[in-house]
C-alpha cells in the first residue's frame, strides 16, 4: 500500500528546507547542560593598570570558585600605550600585556589557585593575550 503525501506536508516540508532559521541539535545541548565549562576569557582592552588588576583579580578567583580550567586573557599587544619603555610610568593607559601578568604572578591570593600561565604568548609580538591554567576548586 502506497501512501500518499497531502498538499499540506509537502508545503510544511518546503518551508522548513527554505527556512533559514538554524535547528538546535538537541545531542550537543544536552552535553553542554551536563558539561562544566572549562574556560573562560577576559578582555581587558582600554583599562588603566589599577581598574585591569582589580578586574583581573576578582575574576580569577571568581573562575576558580566556579571550577572554571583556563582563562584566556586578552590584553592587546600595547601599540596605542603612551609609553612602551617602562609600562608602569605611562599617564592613562599601560602595557598591560606585561604588566597584568606581573601584578598575578606578585599576588599570593591568586598564586594559589593557579596552576600555570602560559606566557610564551605574550612574548610574541603579534599577540595580546595569555592563558591562565586555574587548579581543581576545593571546597
Amino acid at each position: 500500500m502506497i501512501k500518499r503525501i497531502s498538499d499540506k506536508d509537502k508545503k510544511d516540508w518546503l518551508n522548513f528546507i527554505n527556512n533559514k532559521e538554524k535547528l538546535d541539535n538537541k545531542d550537543f545541548l544536552e552535553e553542554k547542560k551536563n558539561k562544566i565549562q572549562l574556560e573562560k576569557s577576559i578582555d581587558l582592552h582600554g583599562y588603566t593598570l589599577d581598574k585591569a588588576n582589580k578586574i583581573i583579580y576578582e575574576f580569577i578567583l571568581s573562575c576558580y570558585s566556579n571550577n572554571v580550567r583556563k582563562i584566556k586573557v586578552i590584553t592587546g599587544k600595547g601599540s596605542r600605550s603612551k609609553n612602551k619603555e617602562n609600562p608602569y610610568q605611562s599617564e592613562s593607559l599601560g602595557i598591560l600585556k606585561y604588566s597584568v601578568p606581573e601584578y598575578i604572578k606578585s599576588n599570593y591570593e591568586l598564586n594559589r589557585v593557579i596552576k600555570d600561565i602560559k606566557e610564551t604568548d605574550i612574548e610574541d609580538i603579534s599577540k595580546g593575550s595569555f592563558d591562565i591554567f586555574l587548579k581543581k576548586f576545593k571546597e
